[in-house]
């Protein structure tokens, strides 16, 4: 995201968090943790409670009545929060990457920092909202399970929350923004039932795949580690047909003052503005990225000084 002031326009990285409002749908938590099991003692045929666990699931595998199966595959179309993250040696727990590219800050920190971000933005926000108006039109009516990465503050939610069946699930790395998204969603008209706020990164996203019919994301790929993991977990959330909407600054043209007057300030607001980059060519990473269908264009916004242009548009799975 982008913060102004007197002598810079800082971009602010947003992206997930833990889920706090009640629903009868486990928790990430839960269902993360529930396959966590305490060590049995022997029993008194003498077997371990390790050895009678493995006879459980030898015997399990050849069940008759197919119960087990059967709630496997229920849970999984119930639930698009992604379990088998925690299980699946092949990809690490999202936790972990986590806090790995998003250590813990102290609270204060992030409380300040998501309380300046919800403050600041309102005049590049004003700016940019044709643009978005005209992006996010293409949401309704089409879109009924949004991913939104990054979602920060919720400035976006106001310009597709407002369906009375959608469900948006939000990721950033920032619990303290959550509150602020859930007010955005209240004043869109979402109901906090149908609003998840999820603690993670866009590197790894604790999500089904093909769970999602849209991705959002605006200012969130400046501020990535990885911009190319990032745009793979995007597509494989995404249904077939699904939209991927974004809005992100990109490096001003080779040879440029305003492209040389980027490089020199980039280390400087990585390191203020929590990881930034001001000359990271995005655009072209998302057309790298392997979608089907890209629909790509450029402005500039006179409240985003240095940290422009910008480019926004659609990709499609």
């Amino acid at each position: 995201m982008i913060l102004q002031s007197s002598l810079f326009t800082f971009s602010f990285t947003t992206y997930c968090s833990t889920s706090s409002h009640q629903t009868s749908t486990p928790t990430i938590t839960n269902l993360l943790t529930s396959g966590t099991r305490q060590s049995d003692p022997p029993d008194s045929s003498g077997r371990s409670g390790k050895n009678n666990r493995e006879l459980l699931r030898a015997s399990s595998r050849f069940c008759p009545c197919g119960r087990r199966h059967f709630l496997e595959a229920a849970s999984t179309a119930l639930f698009p929060i992604r379990p088998s993250i925690a299980s699946d040696n092949s990809q690490p727990d999202y936790k972990t990457v986590l806090n790995r590219l998003h250590p813990p800050r102290p609270d204060w920190y992030e409380e300040f920092y998501a309380s300046v971000l919800n403050s600041a933005m309102e005049p590049y926000e004003a700016e940019v909202a044709a643009y978005k108006s005209q992006l996010f039109s293409n949401l309704r009516g089409k879109a009924k399970k949004v991913l939104e990465i990054g979602i920060g503050t919720g400035p976006n939610l106001k310009y597709y929350a407002n369906d009375a069946d959608i469900q948006v699930f939000g990721v950033d790395p920032n619990t303290k923004m959550e509150k602020y998204a859930q007010e955005a969603a209240a004043a869109a008209g979402l109901p906090l039932s149908n609003f998840e706020f999820i603690q993670a990164v866009g590197e790894a996203i604790p999500l089904n795949d093909a769970s999602v019919d849209a991705v959002v994301g605006t200012l969130v790929l400046c501020s990535v580690k990885d911009v190319v993991q990032t745009l793979q977990e995007v597509k494989r959330v995404l249904k077939l047909g699904g939209l991927y909407l974004f809005v992100e600054h990109v490096a001003a043209k080779d040879g440029t003052i305003l492209r040389l007057l980027q490089s020199a300030l980039d280390p400087l607001q990585q390191t203020v503005v929590d990881g930034c980059h001001l000359s990271r060519d995005t655009g072209k990473e998302i057309f790298k990225a392997g979608f089907s269908d890209v629909d790509l264009s450029t402005a500039f916004l006179s409240n985003a000084f240095f940290v422009n242009p910008h480019v926004y548009g659609i990709a499609s799975k």
